[in-house]
């Protein structure tokens, strides 16, 4: 079992099933495997932290690993809470695939382009 696997065991059932999706929306169609990065499970692309998906006292939070993502996909983000680096939502009102699928392709986008964030620091 790996890492995410290890996590999602330990969640209480409607938090396992929103955060198990999320990881299964962002894995679709792409190579990774599951790691640990920055002390959270995660999804690995190519070797780098993808995504993580973590239940905190508050809200579901989603780390891309990358404070331009969120401000990348802001629209599509519509009314979800989002600052630099973290997304949150709550289990009943759970983020759109097509938002968890935008969220994923603007950290590709960043894996494979490492130039993207150097110039988004300006």
């Amino acid at each position: 079992m790996g890492t995410i696997d290890d996590y999602l065991a330990g969640l209480e059932p409607r938090d396992r099933e929103v955060i198990a999706h999320v990881y299964a929306v962002a894995g679709e169609g792409i190579e990774t495997v599951q790691g640990t990065s920055y002390a959270m499970p995660s999804l690995l692309y190519h070797g780098k932290a993808l995504l993580a998906v973590m239940r905190t006292k508050k809200h579901i939070g989603v780390y891309p690993f990358s404070g331009r993502v969120p401000q990348v996909v802001a629209d599509a983000l519509g009314g979800f809470e989002y600052d630099k680096g973290t997304i949150r939502f709550q289990p009943e009102h759970p983020l759109p695939d097509d938002t968890i699928r935008a969220i994923v392709a603007a950290r590709i986008a960043e894996i494979e382009d490492p130039g993207l964030t150097r110039r988004a620091r300006g």
